[in-house]
């Protein structure tokens, strides 16, 4: 389908000229509805009329948001979309995207969308103020804080210590507290990484170790300024890629939702299914060479020393033909001569993209590329040089991992004519 007649169909409702008001034609990158001349309205879905007085009326693709906290939090921007207009918001932001560099995808497919209570990774922030604690996230384009009652968005087992959180950090000393908080479930429980927290004192200390035991977590890590330091971690923590378990860092990246990871493993083991050799650019613990390995020899890049180190453990102990290797793609890219080894290229760069690495991919010979983003407008930059090389963009998937947020990831195909 051409790019200009899937935009249409992307178009959740007809405009219709309302004598009353001006109909919501599209939702904005931002999250905006925008009305057929050009008016931006904040909170408003395909198919709502934008009244005389500013107000809005609700039309069929208007939901009613699930979590009190909408509109404030800055989590989320789109809980006021049906499932219908929601899926076309991910779609379009990457068809617009490749429409931006003149990409015309053979294949675009349907959006998959997480589901509700489906993030397993996320940062929240904690201050003390008032002499009481807020914990949540931070209001859109603002520091201040969303003392969070409720989150649809997180898995029930993250959002379950959000109250126990707060507990704890009330009992640790001092009138200032500003604490950034990592939460991550991995294969043992909750892993939590607290940084900014100055825990003095036998006292504080037991506070910190007593949360950890009564709440199960797999392992606490506190930052007091010098670095993360275990405080907790009764067995090692774990997490599983592709059917292999993996040594999980503090710190190391991880895809947002186990549904969202599958997704896009589920495109690349389409795609590169039949492919001998292949080499993963931006590895990190293994998600797809791990997925990949059990038809093809792959070689693991990753940069973090840690995650690195990581990957080639659980490669190792399983027995998998990957081979990692530690290397900044950044600094020093793979050199087209060693690209011209594999059959098939995966990167999964983060967000600035990988335009040095992929300037070296389009002059080789690899037929296939299996393109990873977290970033439609740097995917779709580096996807023009691919494209202008010969190589020929096949299939786009958009993935919608980050639940009602404007964060919109994609999985992609190129073949070298």
């Amino acid at each position: 389908m051409r790019i200009k007649s899937l935009l249409r169909s992307l178009r959740v409702c007809e405009f219709i000229p309302v004598t009353e008001g001006e109909q919501i034609i599209r939702v904005a990158a931002k999250g905006d509805g925008i009305t057929a001349n050009g008016t931006h309205v904040s909170g408003s879905a395909p198919g709502d009329i934008l009244l005389a007085d500013g107000t809005l009326r609700h039309g069929p693709h208007h939901a009613i948001a699930p979590c009190r906290h909408f509109q404030k939090c800055g989590g989320c921007q789109l809980q006021h979309l049906d499932e219908e207009s929601l899926s076309a918001f991910v779609t379009s932001r990457v068809v617009n995207a490749a429409q931006g560099q003149d990409l015309e995808p053979k294949q675009v497919g349907a959006a998959y969308l997480c589901p509700p209570q489906s993030r397993r990774r996320a940062t929240l922030h904690a201050m003390r103020t008032g002499g009481r604690i807020l914990l949540g996230f931070r209001e859109a384009g603002s520091h201040h804080l969303v003392d969070l009652a409720e989150c649809p968005v997180l898995r029930s087992e993250l959002s379950a210590l959000i109250g126990p959180l707060r507990t704890m950090l009330s009992k640790q000393a001092g009138k200032r507290l500003a604490v950034d908080i990592e939460m991550v479930l991995a294969d043992q429980g909750v892993d939590i990484s607290l940084k900014g927290l100055t825990v003095e004192g036998l006292e504080a200390t037991e506070a910190v170790l007593d949360f950890a035991r009564e709440n199960g977590l797999a392992r606490l890590t506190i930052d007091q300024g010098f670095g993360p330091e275990p405080m907790w971690e009764p067995n090692p923590v774990t997490i599983r890629l592709g059917g292999v378990s993996a040594p999980l860092p503090p710190g190391a990246f991880l895809q947002a939702a186990a549904e969202g990871e599958e997704a896009l493993v589920s495109a690349a083991r389409e795609w590169l299914g039949d492919c001998a050799t292949i080499a993963d650019l931006f590895s990190g613990l293994g998600t797809f060479a791990f997925a990949l390995s059990g038809s093809a020899k792959v070689l693991a890049v990753e940069a973090a020393r840690d995650t690195h180190l990581a990957c080639k453990s659980a490669a190792d102990r399983a027995q998998l033909p990957v081979h990692a290797l530690h290397r900044d793609l950044f600094r020093n890219p793979l050199q087209t001569e060693e690209l011209n080894r594999f059959d098939a290229v995966l990167l999964d760069p983060p967000r600035a993209g990988a335009k040095e690495q992929v300037r070296l991919l389009a002059a080789s010979t690899v037929k296939r590329v299996v393109y990873i983003s977290c970033n439609p407008s740097s995917w779709a930059r580096d996807a023009a040089m691919l494209v202008q090389s010969g190589y020929r963009l096949e299939a786009l998937r958009p993935v919608g991992q980050f639940r009602w947020s404007t964060h919109v990831e994609l999985a992609s195909l190129f073949i070298r004519s």
